[in-house]
């Protein structure tokens, strides 16, 4: 089985792998499936070399920021997918879901205690990378961290970028070795791992295993100390749905991607990313799936390193675009990220130009001002921005292009652009099923300047920032059908 890259490796600590361990550990946050897993496969190769049995656990806190129904239950969704996927492998997985905050304490502590080393993701913001810090300082043996966020090593960018343009760039120069080095669909095919020994004496008593059925049957969220008021949504969860949801946009949304990707009432988005937020689906699976529908090759790459968004890849112009998407600006907020991780979700990350342009007009006259209360219950006197927040609340998202001049509309109708912004995070990472992720907090800055140049004619409350208007919007789109489904009687 060939080694995991290097450049995907992490290791968090200066411990050293105990060769007398019972198991190894993998400890799975952020890439929630057992395929498309570099993570799981560093694990279970490690353990096919030292002989021993594979100990999967995945755990789900009660104290996260923004823990709701709606976010539990598709992150429970996943769970049950996993425990399934797992027990036909004949490996041992954990999964516990934390009764209040705190309750978890001490749990990898004791299961890493009697590990050879521990495996786990490697993400680079929400509270992730905080969480994996404390791991570090705490277990006795070797963790290492593994990056499966994208196509390309996150070390492989050594710094942020300023626009889309100079990251596509980048990518299309370093890009190419990597194309050969994609995760194994299935990390443990042909793997003769030994059966999973019995864990530690009491520890199912002071962590009990979660009953996966019963919190997912009706009301078994209720004892839980989490948002109720944010109600989960028709979407399923897990890695089983993901691929079927890429599957169907594949046969029938791929096509019409290029020219309707825009149009709130046609909805010709992938809708893959929940799937990818919470690390039901990898990057490089979907890619590859592109790639075959294509009939696609690495010959058909251009040589040429421009960051021209369209032809590098040598695919049709839909499938360019939705690359685009997928690996230029999702990978675009990775990076920035993991660079700027003090920062990132700062009003202070934003470029020079756009901090003073708005800040020179942060004093403006607001013709309208909404506090939280009323943009989280789409009472405003926009009927369009009223509809996303409602489609938001509803399926826990915004057509891709309604969620650009959702956020504007909010920077116009803040006090200040830095409320702007608070409100903007409050309100994505609330009701958002792929909010808390770099990507949508790059689409929420982008709002007030990041990856973005001024724009002319300077303008109150904007000054130079790019401009969006609901009358704007409704002269390119026939808006009627996505304002009726998304009505306040719906």
């Amino acid at each position: 089985m060939p080694p995991v890259p290097l450049a995907r490796l992490r290791v968090l600590n200066d411990a050293e792998e105990n060769p007398h361990g019972r198991y190894v550990l993998y400890w799975m946050t952020a890439a929630r499936r057992t395929r498309w897993n570099f993570a799981l496969e560093r694990a279970a190769g490690r353990a096919h070399d030292l002989r021993r049995p594979l100990l999967v656990l995945e755990a789900l806190r009660a104290g996260y920021p923004y823990a709701s129904d709606r976010l539990h239950r598709f992150v429970l969704e996943g769970m049950r997918d996993n425990a399934a996927a797992l027990a036909r492998r004949g490996v041992l997985y954990y999964p516990y879901v934390e009764p209040s905050p705190g309750e978890g304490k001490g749990l990898l502590e004791a299961l890493a205690g009697e590990a050879c080393l521990v495996v786990t993701d490697d993400f680079p913001s929400f509270f992730l990378p905080r969480m994996a810090e404390a791991a570090a300082r705490k277990v006795k043996v070797r963790l290492e961290a593994v990056d499966g966020n994208g196509l390309l090593p996150l070390a492989a960018s050594p710094d942020a970028f300023p626009t889309a343009h100079a990251f596509r760039r980048h990518l299309q120069k370093v890009l190419p070795p990597h194309l050969f080095q994609f995760p194994r669909p299935d990390p443990l095919e042909d793997l003769a791992l030994p059966p999973a020994p019995p864990l530690p004496e009491g520890f199912s008593l002071r962590w009990p295993k979660a009953d996966l059925e019963r919190l997912l049957s009706p009301g078994g969220l209720a004892r839980l100390p989490i948002d109720h008021g944010v109600s989960p949504v028709d979407l399923r969860g897990g890695p089983e749905a993901g691929r079927l949801r890429l599957a169907a946009f594949l046969e029938a949304g791929l096509d019409r991607y290029g020219a309707l990707r825009n149009d709130p009432s046609a909805d010709a988005t992938s809708r893959l990313s929940p799937y990818l937020h919470f690390g039901h689906l990898s990057s490089h699976e979907v890619f590859l799936a592109v790639a075959s529908a294509e009939g696609w090759n690495p010959s058909r790459l251009s040589p040429r390193t421009t960051g021209a968004r369209e032809g590098w890849w040598g695919m049709d112009t839909a499938a360019e675009g939705f690359l685009d998407q997928l690996v230029t600006w999702r990978e675009l907020g990775f990076v920035f990220c993991r660079r700027r991780p003090r920062d990132y979700a700062r009003f202070e990350s934003l470029p020079d130009w756009a901090r003073a342009t708005l800040e020179r007009h942060a004093a403006d006259r607001r013709a309208h001002l909404y506090p939280l209360e009323d943009l989280a219950s789409a009472r405003t006197h926009d009927p369009l921005w009223n509809a996303a927040q409602r489609q938001l609340l509803r399926e826990g998202r915004i057509h891709n292009y309604l969620r650009m001049l959702w956020g504007k509309k909010v920077l116009e109708w803040s006090p200040h652009p830095r409320e702007a912004l608070a409100l903007l995070l409050e309100l994505n990472d609330r009701f958002a099923l792929d909010g808390r992720d770099p990507n949508s907090c790059t689409g929420i800055l982008w709002c007030l300047g990041r990856h973005d140049r001024p724009w002319g004619p300077e303008r109150p409350i904007f000054g130079t920032v790019r401009y969006m208007s609901s009358e704007n919007t409704a002269r390119k789109f026939n808006l009627q059908p996505y304002l009726r489904r998304y009505g306040p009687e719906g």
